[in-house]
């Protein structure tokens, strides 16, 4: 299985896949890429504002046919549209460079539609703050079907991702046909938390998970004892990290292994490796407060899970794409190997057999999703049938 590719260039095909397994329209997407063919020539960079230009049109086309719908009373048909125009909207802003004009309305307008079609289309997700020792973190929380208490989850995002996208992925769907709920959380670095409250990157993410935590604790529908962590891409070194030093975490997993993320931009400065995102120096650099490269080389330096994964004392997944083109599938076998303490531990990675191999899945996300799903299902008392 490969990825969908329409553009030269991988970075542009990335962001066109992810849209795909996020619920984007074969039909509108060729609409939007067709006339920007040209653009995506001269690299993953080049021509971002007209990607911006694209997409964004076809988001506000899509606002303008919901808004139709809704004067005749069809909400759930507006809550649909609604949704795709927000995908497109944040689409065409996470290809943009820091503080590209347009940037921030277009991120505001995608919330917004995002918010409406929540609100239209009943749909299982509600928009919570958890507390943080400075600002918030925004999330997303998506209930289990019953009274519970219930397992929960908390994913949090990669580096370029937003709460949103987390919940596209349709791994909180899943986990709650599953009787677990799910809390996808803009952690600092990310999302609502560095766009509208400038919060940074805190690498050391047990600071911001265990907030969550505290936040889980006091929800009525929770079962405190039965709490697991989970993230995407970055999340991938976000959540062994939370995990080996928040004990009250009852289970996790990774959704691309991300051990050694200081290694990875030492790679990234010799080109080894594709970028997740156009301008990817300016973007790390705006995610973790950096005034230039050299501070920010110096606030990644830590990032790496070597001596740490021992701190693990509960089951423990790591999933991994076999041809993954950004992170090495050598660091998946390394957070395995160095789960030492974990009672039960696995190492999947996804093959040509079944598809997700490329990172995180982008070429399909179910088999992913599916495995993770059954996987807290099975550690944190859920069910698989």
């Amino acid at each position: 299985m490969a990825l969908f590719e329409m553009f030269p260039n991988y970075i542009w095909n990335l962001s066109v896949a992810i849209a795909m397994e996020s619920g984007g329209r074969i039909g509108e997407i060729v609409d939007m890429c067709q006339p920007i063919k040209d653009a995506a020539a001269g690299g993953g960079d080049a021509g971002t504002p007209a990607f911006m230009k694209q997409w964004a049109a076809m988001g506000d086309k899509l606002i303008e046919l919901a808004a139709e719908d809704e004067a005749k009373g069809r909400a759930l048909s507006a809550s649909d549209k609604l949704e795709r125009a927000s995908l497109y909207l944040f689409t065409a802003e996470r290809m943009q460079g820091h503080g590209h004009p347009g940037r921030m309305e277009t991120y505001r307008k995608a919330r917004e539609t995002f918010d409406k079609s929540t609100a239209l289309g009943k749909i299982n997700r509600e928009r919570v703050e958890v507390p943080l020792d400075t600002g918030t973190m925004p999330a997303l929380y998506t209930r289990a079907a019953g009274p519970g208490p219930h397992p929960v989850v908390v994913y949090c995002n990669g580096l370029d991702s937003c709460k949103e996208l987390l919940y596209w992925s349709r791994l909180p769907e899943a986990l709650a046909r599953r009787g677990v709920s799910t809390l996808c959380v803009d952690q600092p670095g990310s999302g609502e938390a560095l766009r509208l409250q400038n919060l940074p990157v805190d690498p050391h993410s047990e600071h911001w998970a265990s907030k969550a935590v505290d936040w889980l604790e006091r929800q009525p529908d929770v079962d405190p004892a039965r709490i697991g962590m989970t993230g995407i891409s970055l999340g991938g070194h976000f959540a062994p990290r939370a995990v080996a030093y928040e004990p009250r975490f009852a289970s996790g997993a990774v959704w691309g292994a991300n051990h050694n993320w200081a290694e990875v931009q030492q790679k990234r400065l010799k080109r080894e490796g594709e970028n997740p995102v156009p301008h990817y120096w300016a973007h790390v650099m705006w995610a973790f407060g950096a005034e230039d490269m050299d501070d920010f080389l110096a606030k990644a330096e830590g990032m790496n899970l070597n001596g740490h994964m021992d701190g693990v004392k509960v089951p423990f997944l790591v999933t991994h794409g076999a041809e993954d083109r950004q992170i090495s599938v050598q660091y998946a076998h390394d957070c395995y190997d160095q789960l030492v303490n974990s009672p039960k531990r696995e190492l999947k990675l996804f093959t040509a057999r079944e598809g997700g191999v490329e990172h995180v899945g982008a070429d399909n996300m179910s088999y992913g999703r599916d495995y993770i799903a059954d996987w807290f299902a099975e550690t944190l008392g859920g069910r698989t049938a």
